[in-house]
């Protein structure tokens, strides 16, 4: 780079607004994760399960954040992570819904993260100085803190620098202890104040705050390549300082000592005040961390417009610093350290560390099991790695605290509502489609091993539209037909205005879907309208979603009957269903409750249209009216036994109705009880005039169904 350029990156604030690996990434990771526990409480961790139970609990709970680094890593060499570190990676592989869900909770955690530190902070503070009032601590530590992140990240960094050197030699300052060796250590603990379990959820927050460098990925000059790099270093070397200090430990102190002194380390060490100095360092480079990550976090979700007040939120200074979220953070810091009482959220803001992390190895895992080729990063990582790290997080989650475990995953469920209801738009893509018809293919390939039954028959549609700005079929009543767990395939041919008619059928059908109903449609092109049908079901015949059902319309064009009697007889031939709606023209469906469904004695043709009708009395909320008609008066005893018997054979409602009616069908049909829709059953030879004129008889739009030989009412 020319001197020029420098001089002018220099003072134009550029050269501050991107970090590398080892300020950027690693830096803010070891000083989140050597927090005060490391200080105060792992001395009583080796006190209570010994040195080699203290190894084992450090080991089990790095192995949680090493798989979550590795996953991390592993998914940040496949997408150009932005700003947001764990939030941009859910959202970009899970949608904003998800990260948003997951990412205002880890906001909030590292926003209330803070102020514990910073209360941790003035507890330490206090003891070195007992006459300081507390108030005036924790506003000049909290100002100070502020500032620090308010005027430049790099400043901060910088900062952060020099407190890495000091908690350095104040682990010197320890482990270079003249003391003797102690006597009475113990290996294997015995736990005298806690099981094992206890004493491992009270170490486990010492190992989080691997997503410290992570936060800070709008701020890296290569993200792809620091925060793998300076993530998986600093659970490396953090891991060699928790080993090597629980081994000082276990040499420098009785179990006794280990498990009643929280001072210890200051105590046996080289230099007490440097170890002081080091647990200041400790929490104020923690509540640093925190104060520059949380903004981060929230300018991210406001550039979506995840957020309220987004507009507000997503302004960066020059330098690169999200001064308005930042200020926003501080009140809330502020406020909850005055609030007080919050010491009791810490396991709340645990939960949501871990939900964070399991969320992020489940979206790998899931990556990894899809196997498309658009997941191919350049670190790769056993599948069962990411699956260990996300069941390994609810684990924990539980194991320190089952009750607010539940509330953190109903706050993530409820806020997962929230943001669907929004109708988010991202730039991006991300892996839901593809993941769920993954799901699909893998259930198909398994469903396909077995023999369709009856008993698992719903309606799937197959419906031909010759001119969907014209077609006059009722899409209320095929959504009372098929939901909820039906589905419908809908096609025109054309030869010219592909792309017009097609954006018309999906206009047409958008209802539908909007009603939950699975719903595909398309537009094939051919010169011949009966053509193209055919090859539209022989085409889908052989998929494994393959409608069941031909759903026609009747009109009033005479001159197309002859095309209906070839759909009827494509439809036989493909073992299809059929059913031919003939609507009333002034009274539609009516008040949509009384069905009539009208059968004859030995007729095979019923399975299809009772399955139907119960369709319609699940959506409508009516009454059946099972209707026959009988010739003389010992037939309609006859009939009417025939129609009791093959309402409890189907399982009809028990308020179902029969009917038997006398006489001639022509004369009978004027009897029948008033219903909003008649289902008659089709025969072989189809009657147009009859199924044109019954409507106007009967007052009531008429269903005609036949049977494809596939349904079964009995099942």
């Amino acid at each position: 780079m020319k001197l020029r350029e420098i001089i002018k990156n220099k003072f134009s604030g550029k050269s501050d607004s991107k970090f590398g690996t080892f300020g950027g990434v690693f830096t803010p990771d070891v000083l989140t994760i050597l927090g005060v526990i490391m200080y105060l409480r792992l001395g009583w961790v080796v006190g209570n399960a010994g040195l080699l139970g203290a190894i084992g609990i450090i080991l089990l709970a790095k192995s949680i954040t090493i798989a979550t680094g590795l996953s991390m890593s592993s998914i940040t060499t496949n997408i150009k992570i932005g700003p947001g570190g764990a939030y941009s990676i859910i959202s970009k592989s899970l949608g904003l819904e998800a990260g948003g869900s997951v990412g205002i909770p880890f906001y909030v955690s590292q926003t209330l993260s803070a102020a514990l530190y910073i209360a941790g902070f003035t507890e330490g503070w206090l003891r070195i100085f007992p006459d300081h009032p507390a108030a005036v601590v924790i506003i000049i530590t909290w100002a100070v803190l502020i500032v620090i992140s308010y005027i430049s990240t790099v400043f901060a960094i910088r900062i952060q620098y020099i407190i890495m050197a000091i908690i350095a030699l104040s682990i010197i300052s320890f482990l270079a202890s003249p003391a003797k060796i102690a006597e009475g250590q113990q290996l294997i603990g015995s736990f005298e104040d806690a099981n094992f379990w206890y004493v491992f959820a009270v170490f486990f927050p010492a190992v989080t705050g691997i997503m410290a460098g992570a936060n800070l990925s709008g701020d890296l000059r290569e993200p792809r390549k620091a925060i793998p790099n300076g993530t998986l270093w600093a659970i490396g070397v953090t891991l060699i300082i928790y080993i090597g200090l629980a081994y000082g430990s276990y040499l420098l102190a009785t179990p006794y000592e280990l498990r009643t002194n929280q001072m210890i380390m200051v105590d046996r060490a080289f230099w007490g005040p440097m170890v002081l100095m080091g647990i200041l360092a400790a929490t104020f480079s923690s509540a640093l961390g925190s104060i520059i990550g949380a903004p981060r976090i929230l300018q991210a979700l406001a550039e979506q417009n995840t957020i309220p007040l987004s507009s507000v939120f997503i302004k960066k200074s020059k330098t690169n610093v999200p001064r308005n979220a930042t200020v926003f953070t501080g009140i809330i810091i502020l406020a909850a350290l005055f609030m007080g009482e919050f010491n009791s959220l810490a396991s709340l803001i645990t939960m949501f560390f871990l939900i964070t992390y399991g969320t992020l190895n489940l979206v790998v895992f899931i990556q990894q099991s899809m196997k498309i080729i658009s997941f191919r990063p350049t670190f790769k990582v056993p599948k069962f790695v990411s699956l260990f790290g996300a069941i390994g997080c609810v684990f924990i989650m539980f194991l320190i605290n089952p009750i607010f475990s539940v509330v953190a995953i109903i706050v993530i469920i409820i806020l997962y509502v929230w943001l669907t209801k929004k109708g988010l738009k991202a730039e991006w893509g991300d892996i839901r489609g593809g993941m769920f018809l993954a799901l699909a293919a893998n259930a198909s390939r398994i469903a396909a091993k077995f023999p369709r039954h009856q008993i698992a028959w719903k309606p799937d549609m197959l419906i031909p539209i010759e001119e969907p700005n014209l077609w006059s079929g009722s899409l209320l009543f095929i959504r009372n037909i098929t939901y909820p767990s039906g589905s419908l395939f809908a096609f025109s041919v054309k030869d010219d205005k592909l792309e017009e008619t097609e954006a018309s059928l999906e206009e047409l059908l958008a209802p539908l879907g909007k009603q939950g109903i699975l719903v595909n449609s398309t537009v094939l092109e051919d010169t011949n309208f009966l053509h193209g049908t055919k090859l539209v079901m022989q085409t889908l015949k052989a998929g494994a979603f393959r409608p069941n059902t031909l759903f026609l319309t009747l009109g009033n064009d005479e001159k197309k009957d002859g095309n209906i009697v070839t759909l009827v007889d494509l439809a036989t031939r493909n073992q299809l269903g059929l059913l031919l709606l003939r609507q009333h023209s002034r009274m539609a469906f009516g008040m949509q409750k009384d069905i009539n469904l009208w059968l004859r004695d030995r007729s095979p043709n019923w399975h299809l249209a009772i399955l139907i009708a119960l369709q319609l009395q699940m959506n409508w909320g009516g009454k059946i009216n099972l209707v026959t008609v009988a010739n003389d008066k010992t037939d309609e005893i006859r009939l009417h036994k025939f129609l009791n018997k093959l309402s409890d054979r189907t399982r009809l409602p028990s308020y179902t109705e029969f009917h038997v009616l006398k006489g001639p069908f022509n004369d009978a049909i004027k009897n029948a009880p008033k219903a909003d829709i008649n289902i008659f059953g089709l025969g072989e030879n189809i009657n147009f005039n009859f199924m044109r004129s019954t409507p106007e008889t009967i007052i009531s739009s008429c269903l005609f169904v036949k049977d494809s030989g596939h349904e079964n009412a009995l099942a």
